[in-house]
This record gives C-alpha cells, sequence and structure tokens, in this order.
C-alpha cells in the first residue's frame, strides 16, 4: 500500500512538472509575437503623428459621443455611454458568430472572415505604408505601392485562410492586430479607451467563464465537433491544425478529430503498459498527456493582441517612456500568470483580466505617482 501511495505522489509531481514545464514553453512561444505586436504599434505612435494625434476629431461609428466638457464626471459618463455602445456592438456580432457556428454556416463565417481581412490586409497597409513613407520622406510611386499592397495582400490570404508556412502566417496575424489596435488608438476618444480596456476585460472573464458565456459554447462546440477554432481569429504556437487538415484531405476515413490522432498513439503505449504492470501504464499516459499537450501547442485570440497594443500605445501616445515600459512589463507579467493557470487548470481562460488589470493598475501608479514624484525630484536636483 506505501508503495503505490508512493507511486501515486511520484506520478502527480511528474505531471505538474510536465505542466509547468509545458507552460514554460508556450510562455516563451507568446511571449515573442506579443512583445514584437506591441512594440510595432509604440514606434509607429512615437513616430508616426497620423496615429498618435486626431486633429480632425473623426470617431468610429460605434462611438457616437463626442467627450466635450472639462469636468471629469461629465466626461467619465460620455465615455462609458461610448465603451456601453461598443461592448453591445461585440456582444450582439459574438453571438450572430456562435449562432452561426452552431448552426453549421461554415460559408457565412468564411465569407466573413475573409471580408474582414481583405480589410485589413489591402486598404489598411496602404494608408499604414503611405503614413510611414511620408513621415520618413520615403519617395514611392503608385505602381510599386500597389503592387506592394497588392502581393503583401495575397499572400497573407493564402496563408491565414489555406494553407502556409507557419512562421509567415504568425507573421501576418501580428500586422493584423497591430494595424487594428493602431486604428483604435487614432479614433477611440481619449478616456473611452481606458473605460475600454476595463470593461473589456470584464466581458472576457464572463464570455469565457460562464457556462453560457459565448466564448466557452463556442470552445466546447468546436470540442464536441472536433474541428479547429477558426484561423483568422486565432494565433497558434504550433501548425497541429494543418497537419489535421492533411490528414482530411489525404485520408477520408478520419474525421479530421485530433482525438483519432491520440488514440493511435496510445495503443502501443497501452499494450506495452499491460505487460509491464499498472504503475507504468499510468507513466505512459502521463507521457502521452504531455505529448498532445506539447503537441497541440497554446492558442491566443487576436483580440488579446489587440487591446494589449491598444494599451501600450495609449500610454506611449503621451510621450512618457516610463508610464510605456511598466505597462509593457505590466502586460507580461499578466500573460505570464495566465498561461501557468492555464498549464495547471488545463482548459481555456480568459487572457485579457490578468494583463489589462496589471496594466491599468502599473499605467494609473507610474502617471499619477511615479512621474511626478520623478519630476520633482529633478527640479529639486535631488538624485537618489
Amino acid at each position: 500500500m506505501r508503495r503505490r501511495e508512493q507511486r501515486r505522489e511520484q506520478n502527480q509531481t511528474l505531471t505538474t512538472d510536465n505542466a509547468l514545464m509545458i507552460g514554460a514553453q508556450n510562455i516563451i512561444r507568446l511571449f515573442v509575437p506579443v512583445t514584437i505586436c506591441m512594440i510595432i504599434v509604440v514606434a509607429t505612435v512615437s513616430s508616426v503623428t497620423y496615429y498618435a494625434e486626431n486633429k480632425s476629431n473623426v470617431r468610429l461609428i460605434y462611438t457616437p459621443l463626442e467627450e466635450t466638457g472639462t469636468s471629469g464626471a461629465k466626461r467619465f459618463g460620455i465615455s462609458l455611454g461610448n465603451t456601453m455602445i461598443f461592448l453591445s456592438l461585440i456582444i450582439v456580432m459574438s453571438i450572430i458568430l456562435i449562432l452561426l457556428y452552431k448552426f453549421e454556416c461554415y460559408r457565412f463565417i468564411h465569407a466573413w472572415l475573409v471580408l474582414s481581412s481583405l480589410l485589413l490586409l489591402f486598404i489598411f497597409v496602404y494608408v499604414y505604408l503611405g503614413q510611414v513613407l511620408e513621415r520618413y520622406n520615403i519617395p514611392l510611386d503608385y505602381v510599386t505601392t500597389i503592387l506592394f499592397v497588392w502581393n503583401f495582400g495575397v499572400l497573407g490570404m493564402c496563408c491565414i485562410h489555406w494553407k502556409g508556412p507557419l512562421r509567415i502566417q504568425q507573421m501576418y496575424h501580428i500586422v493584423i492586430s497591430a494595424l487594428m489596435a493602431l486604428v483604435f488608438i487614432r479614433y477611440l476618444p481619449e478616456w473611452t479607451s481606458w473605460v475600454l480596456l476595463a470593461l473589456i476585460s470584464i466581458w472576457d472573464l464572463i464570455a469565457v467563464l460562464c457556462p453560457f458565456g459565448p466564448l466557452r459554447i463556442l470552445v466546447e462546440t468546436s470540442q464536441e465537433r472536433n474541428d479547429t477554432l477558426m484561423p483568422g481569429l486565432i494565433y497558434s504556437s504550433t501548425m497541429i491544425w494543418f497537419v489535421n487538415m492533411a490528414d482530411i484531405e489525404n485520408n477520408p476515413s478520419v474525421e479530421g478529430s485530433e482525438n483519432h490522432l491520440i488514440a493511435e498513439r496510445e495503443n502501443p503505449a497501452r499494450q506495452a503498459a499491460a505487460a509491464l504492470g499498472s504503475s507504468q501504464k499510468e507513466r505512459k499516459r502521463n507521457s502521452v498527456s504531455s505529448l498532445e499537450t506539447g503537441e497541440r501547442g497554446v492558442k491566443l485570440g487576436l483580440g488579446d493582441f489587440i487591446f494589449y497594443s491598444l494599451l501600450v500605445g495609449k500610454a506611449s501616445s503621451y510621450g512618457d517612456w516610463n508610464t510605456t515600459l511598466s505597462c509593457f512589463v505590466a502586460i507580461l507579467i499578466g500573460l505570464c500568470l495566465t498561461l501557468l493557470l492555464l498549464a495547471i487548470f488545463r482548459k481555456a481562460l480568459p487572457a485579457l483580466p490578468i494583463s489589462v488589470c496589471f496594466g491599468l493598475v502599473f499605467y494609473f501608479a507610474t502617471s499619477q505617482l511615479v512621474r511626478p514624484f520623478i519630476s520633482r525630484l529633478s527640479y529639486k536636483q535631488i538624485f537618489i
């Protein structure tokens, strides 16, 4: 009996170590793209005034209220109204997407995602390229610009919605997220941006963890059908969904489920475990489960990239590098904690609440406490 208990304890420690190891690998795999996306946004906001300033007072259609008045209570009420309109649109679109997926309207969903990618990869890239060339005074004729945007957009459409190298697909996901964050930084009113970041993290918590949350229903439905989530909305650290699609095309008997691949790996392990005893069977199962998790990797929604970059980019638009760096570090710490919880609980978790909460706390603490303190020390010529 004591030996069995000792073996169980050893197996539990092995699974915990494997979970932490997988979590560390996933942290590294996600830190790099998130960092690159935020650096692109910060560099653009710091150098291209088109995205940092909105002198024309043009607003997005789903933030119709103009932030006027000097009183903080009035501006907060207007920003809260804009945020509620924005969130209502997000909730409605999420429900429509879930219903389309529930009733297997895949063609409509695919057309929707393709149209969004076309808008981002062609029009937004053209505007971004024009502003960067104008900022650095680089002459470029229209023919060359159009050819570049065309090739860039077509390659992105193929890699995102069809097949292509994983690194290129990941690069396009980063570019799309950065462009969308830059659009929000330019057109969202100042106070609305901060209120939106606070409330969108609460909505993300509800949508993923509540029993009737739309994102939870989406994940559970995809697991029941053994489908892969939409590649146009998900950043994946591995290429597992491409392998599954290839298996579907080459072998019609395989129904595209990851469980079939897992079952094929478990059969020889079970035969060997049956010959070696029950204790080694448990070890085999643990190794198979860790292999499965390692090959699946971790997936992060593009919305998380967008709002991470929105927070850091908005902080950098005020020109204070201390505040920008503090928000940057806070987001990475929150992402690290989220991935650690993901490795422990092994279920879908929202990626916005912890990171955005840390980012907002670090932003207001640095801008309202640290920056005045440093300015006062500089004025008094006190060196610590």
